[in-house]
């Protein structure tokens, strides 16, 4: 599994907003832009219109978890946008519409 780390700055975020090409479904928005590293980093994004704080950390918690067990191809920067339908569905929906937007991206690792 390749390495991928955590979008930490405004300014990672910033570019892949302004920058990066989106996809989206009804849970989730996707933004992914190039980077010049080798490894993939990832962010998220739950604003106070998806619900209280509880319900935003849980989201989050998960959205990491499903990361977590992704293999992303190296040299990506994305970000998840999670949508306020996101909270109301378990891990498995979001595990499902978080793995069809990065398959329909190309950015997941060829299964051997």
């Amino acid at each position: 599994m390749k390495e991928a780390q955590a979008l930490t700055r405004r300014e990672q975020y910033t570019r892949v907003y302004q920058q990066g090409r989106a996809w989206a479904n009804s849970l989730v928005v996707m933004k992914a832009a190039p980077n010049p590293l080798g490894l993939s980093r990832y962010g998220f994004s739950v604003t106070k219109r998806v619900g209280k704080a509880v319900q935003r950390n849980r989201l989050k918690r998960l959205l990491r978890e499903i990361m977590r067990l992704q293999s992303l191809k190296p040299g990506w920067d994305i970000v998840f946008i999670a949508r306020s339908a996101a909270v109301d569905v378990d891990y498995h929906q979001l595990d499902d519409a978080v793995t069809e937007l990065l398959t329909r991206a190309q950015l997941r690792e060829k299964e051997e």
